[in-house]
């Protein structure tokens, strides 16, 4: 119980070496070990250009200009006398982007297959950096040579005779059955 036990001097000691904690309305900033970070405060409604979300918390724009004011005075009228400028100025106020922006392609994909390429390259090259400065020779029993002298040797041998290596090999003409 000994251990569990901070007087106040050490609890205030260790709260000041930690952080500071400042509270705003667009999020937390934290200030510790020499830098600031901000998080995003998730209670409050957010914006975001989503092809799920047709209808996204809060407005794009959220203050508005005097321009982008007399306009939305304008809208609570009649939609007929605005002009298609000021309905694509309106929307503009409520949304960043169109779906059809939002579906445009991207060309991410180019940046992936690169990568992807240049990391496949890049193994290649360790791949033969090892073969030749890391694995050992090649046996000597892997060559040609080696084998057709083993293979000869076996049949001199007469090794499995019945239904092996040496059934197929015809004595009497020196070739192959």
């Amino acid at each position: 119980m000994e251990m569990l036990h901070l007087t106040a001097g050490r609890v205030a000691g260790l709260l000041s070496r930690r952080g500071v904690a400042v509270f705003s309305t667009s999020g937390v900033k934290m200030a510790s070990h020499g830098g600031v970070t901000e998080q995003t405060d998730m209670s409050v409604p957010l914006y975001c250009d989503r092809l799920d979300t047709p209808l996204p918390d809060r407005p794009y724009k959220d203050t508005l200009s005097a321009a982008d004011k007399s306009l939305k005075q304008k809208e609570k009228g009649p939609w007929n006398s605005l002009s298609k400028e000021e309905k694509l100025a309106l929307y503009r106020i409520m949304f960043n982007e169109t779906y059809a922006e939002m579906k445009k392609p991207t060309g991410e994909w180019k940046t992936v297959l690169g990568g992807i390429f240049f990391f496949i390259g890049f193994t290649g090259l360790v791949v033969l950096w090892q073969r030749y400065y890391v694995y050992p020779p090649h046996p000597r029993t892997l060559d040609d040579e080696w084998q057709a002298m083993q293979v000869k040797r076996m049949l001199d041998m007469r090794v499995n005779p019945v239904e092996g290596f040496s059934a197929k090999w015809d004595y009497e003409k020196g070739q192959w059955k």
